[in-house]
């Protein structure tokens, strides 16, 4: 495979660096998961649907290899696979809070910071979402970009730099080679999108064991639960100094802590239940997204937001991509093989999957006591969370994260 010099020199996230690396757009990423839940929380009718998205087909983007949506989701044998991808574009209007990255040297071209391929089960429904790491060094195939031109495939290049070569399109292709799945639909989001969807959801509740106070990114938050949103919720999702040993991998467990938390608060009601939340944050997420051309059907969103509503706490799990330190450059890591195949067995198999990971004082979160759902009226609270089943998977100790049944609060450091 032939390689070609960059436009711009990708950082190294995971490993001790003094540079504070972009914005991370989580937020915006689950934003565009929230539209498509959202939309069938409450009676919204698919024209209402229609007219939000209205804004965001025209710069659908086709994937490879992509066949017909069928007309029913169900149709997809084993599940359906999206892609959520968020990009370190610059916009004007928030440009001035990002640094260097939109005025210095490396403010030049286009990273898919955030990666997490979210698989949804057949029945029983679960779904997992698992988090690539930024710097994961992989081999990069041949794509075709939005103008039809192509790009030549390469050996081995960091993840975050596929969307800069071939776009959204690249990024899919490159995710779906390295893990055998076939990826259905995909949706890449930008920068400005982290304040407005944080503010039109009404701010996501954090739990820190320990303090954060990060220079790098301005955030000083005291331990104890938070609610934060606008820039503070950026701040939050941006920090990686701030937290465990100060590495990429490090941020993406307290990413997932978010991730968790919203997933609750989004069961439970407080936005399901709320019809001018829901229309607010939908219009929000929607214009701030670039999707795949087979999600631009209204009718598909609300098939899959039907597919994923009711899963338990338990059946939504947050899992880290397993990798170690590339042996050619310690501020990069390469994907332990054997250990993602075990996984992608078990989630294909529909299996309910047991995380034997212990997070230590190196990892981004700390595991509280699992969380349990509100009690009906007369009903005592109980702290235990349902056990894994007969048939659940025991994951490597390598594969690190979560479920949402779980609490995490951010594993912080002072820097």
């Amino acid at each position: 495979m032939s390689e070609k010099i960059r436009r711009r020199r990708t950082v190294a996230r995971h490993g001790q660096l003094r540079s504070p690396g972009p914005i991370s757009q989580l937020l915006k990423i689950i934003g565009v998961a929230l539209a498509v839940v959202l939309v069938s929380g409450v009676s919204v009718s698919a024209f209402v649907v229609s007219d939000l998205y209205g804004t965001a087909t025209a710069d659908a983007v086709e994937l490879e290899g992509q066949k017909p949506v069928p007309p029913d989701i169900g149709e997809y044998e084993g599940g359906f696979d999206m892609l959520l991808v968020g990009t370190d574009s610059c916009e004007d209007d928030y440009a001035h809070l990002f640094g260097d990255r939109c005025s210095g040297d490396d403010a030049e071209g286009n990273l898919n910071d955030v990666n997490i391929l979210l698989h949804v089960s057949e029945e029983p429904r679960r779904i997992t979402a698992v988090s690539f790491p930024r710097d994961l060094m992989l081999p990069i195939p041949e794509c075709t970009r939005e103008d039809g031109s192509t790009t030549s495939a390469m050996s081995k290049q960091p993840l975050n730099s596929a969307y800069m070569d071939g776009g959204l399109n690249c990024v899919a292709k490159t995710i779906a080679e390295e893990t055998g799945q076939d990826i259905e639909f995909a949706a890449s989001v930008t920068f400005g999108g982290v304040i407005e969807i944080s503010n039109a959801i009404g701010g996501v509740d954090v739990c820190l064991a320990t303090p954060i106070k990060d220079r790098y990114t301005g955030l000083d938050m005291a331990a104890g639960t938070h609610t934060v949103m606008g820039l503070e919720a950026l701040q939050f999702l941006r920090t990686r100094h701030g937290v465990g040993d100060g590495s990429d991998l490090g941020r993406i467990g307290n990413q997932q802590q978010y991730m968790s938390s919203l997933s609750r608060k989004l069961i439970s009601g407080e936005v399901l239940g709320n019809v001018p939340t829901m229309l607010r944050l939908a219009n929000t997420a929607l214009s701030n997204l670039q999707p795949s051309q087979s999600l631009t059907n209204p009718m598909t969103i609300v098939q899959v937001a039907l597919a994923v509503k009711d899963v338990p706490f338990e059946d939504i799990v947050f899992l880290q991509y397993p990798t170690y330190e590339d042996p050619d450059d310690v501020n990069k890591v390469v994907a332990d093989a054997e250990s993602a195949q075990i996984m992608w067995d078990a989630i294909n198999a529909n299996q309910q999957l047991q995380i034997t990971h212990e997070n230590t004082e190196n990892d981004g979160v700390v595991v509280q006591e699992p969380v349990a759902p509100a009690p009906a009226d007369g009903e005592t609270a109980t702290e235990e969370a349902p056990a894994p089943t007969d048939t659940a998977v025991a994951l490597p100790d390598s594969i690190k994260g979560n479920s949402a049944a779980q609490q995490t609060c951010s594993n912080g450091n002072v820097r």
